[in-house]
């Protein structure tokens, strides 16, 4: 069983270095895999199986908040965050530093999406960092680096992925990232304002009252989309993915109603860029749910649980052990198709030693957005190295306080599950 799964794996990731996108990789592993053991009458139920693992109702949340995030880039909405934050934290040490980390953290609340944040928000405040004089490399560094709360603080699509997969209340988990996710934003906080007196960056002037008030009062709207989806979701009024429509009628009307900064001629792009973000994470999602079932139909969970048990039955020291998996694979893989690919493998795991599956999911979450950030695959790295023009290896190097920062986070809450579980518990009454 060791040496057939090895060699499952080994089959995966030589596919993936062949330059085949990963979802694509994972079909092919399994039909190869099906064919050498004779399993020929099998193949005809993959099809079905790749349409059943894209046909759970949470899923439907993910084009939403892609066009959520979409409709926020296009419709003036990330300015007005970007200026209210300015008016609250410009006047500290690093001062647009200050405002990219939380300009990231508001925006977070809204798009649910990494990608969206570092391609949306992240490209203004780049501009305004290079422009106010700070180096390119460190204005890429922090805007990647802020980029990776968006999933992290609700809403959240990977988060949606995990609840849809493990039967985890989606709303349970949006809760359970939102302590987390200011941890991430306090610590990159702490870490900006240590780089900028090293470097002597400037700070910004202190906004006046009527200064932060104009802010508050042009960006309302935009900052209020938190309260929007998440006191709709824990009033009852909707679900998560009936918030994630929500999220989508209240940008469309903020944007053509109140900034009126977006026009009916740019919704076919903006609809045309939704579909083909959601069609390729949707090809994942059902590459990885065939290759997930192949891996179940081999018992390679069974294995993989012996395996786990023999080195330790403590949860504490299993979870390390996961983490360290994780944070490996986010190295070369794409995150989404991470957590899918793994998420069956792990599960029986986490239920077997009594292991919260709200902390888990958090915890998975937070780990492959440091994947977002490292080399080969990170795709936040690749779209910040884009945008500010710097060289990926040169911003690599830069993001790496922002890594240890991350990891200090990431180790803060494997060790206390009580930063995850509390909110939920307290709201939800879910298990602590």
């Amino acid at each position: 069983m060791a040496v057939q799964t090895l060699g499952i794996f080994a089959l995966l990731v030589f596919l993936m270095l062949l330059g085949l996108p990963v979802a694509v990789a994972m079909c092919l592993t399994s039909v190869v895999t099906l064919v050498l053991l004779g399993q020929l009458d099998i193949l005809g139920v993959m099809g079905q199986r790749m349409y059943a693992s894209t046909t759970a109702f949470p899923l439907l949340a993910i084009p939403f908040f892609i066009l959520a995030g979409n409709l926020m880039n296009t419709g003036g909405m990330t300015e007005r965050i970007f200026r209210f934050a300015h008016s609250l934290v410009g006047h500290f040490k690093g001062g647009l530093g200050q405002v990219n980390v939380l300009g990231s953290m508001v925006f977070a609340g809204m798009s649910g999406s990494a990608l969206a944040d570092a391609m949306g928000l992240g490209s203004i405040e780049v501009k305004a960092m290079v422009k106010a004089g700070y180096e390119p490399r460190f204005a890429a560094a922090v805007s990647a680096a802020s980029a990776t709360i968006g999933p992290v603080i609700p809403p959240s699509i990977p988060l949606v992925i995990y609840g849809s997969m493990s039967g985890v209340s989606v709303g349970a988990l949006f809760l359970g990232g939102l302590v987390p996710g200011l941890l991430m934003g306090i610590a990159m906080m702490v870490t900006v304002y240590i780089i900028a007196v090293r470097r002597n960056y400037p700070r910004e002037r202190r906004a006046t009252t009527r200064e932060v008030l104009s802010a508050l009062a042009g960006g309302l709207a935009a900052i209020a989309t938190p309260a929007l989806i998440m006191g709709g979701i824990l009033s009852g009024v909707f679900t998560p993915t009936e918030a994630s429509v929500a999220a989508c009628v209240y940008a469309l009307f903020l944007g053509l109603v109140v900034y009126r900064e977006l026009r009916w001629s740019d919704l076919p792009a903006i609809l045309w860029e939704t579909v083909t973000q959601t069609a390729q994470v949707m090809f994942i999602v059902a590459a990885a749910g065939l290759f997930g079932w192949l891996l179940i139909y081999l018992r390679v969970p069974d294995a993989l649980i012996s395996w786990l048990s023999a080195l330790s039955k403590e949860p504490l020291v299993v979870l390390v052990i996961i983490n360290l998996i994780l944070l490996v694979l986010g190295c070369f893989m794409e995150g989404i198709a991470i957590m899918l690919l793994t998420i069956p493998i792990f599960m029986p795991i986490i239920v077997q030693l009594g292991i919260n599956p709200i902390h888990f999911g958090v915890l998975m979450t937070l780990n492959l957005m440091l994947g977002l950030l490292t080399p080969p695959v990170g795709m936040v790295l690749y779209a910040m190295s884009s945008i500010a023009r710097v060289p990926l290896m040169i911003l690599a190097k830069e993001l790496v306080p922002f890594l240890i920062c991350l990891f200090a986070v990431l180790a803060l809450i494997t060790v206390v599950p009580g930063f995850v579980t509390w909110l939920p518990a307290l709201v939800m009454g879910t298990p602590r």
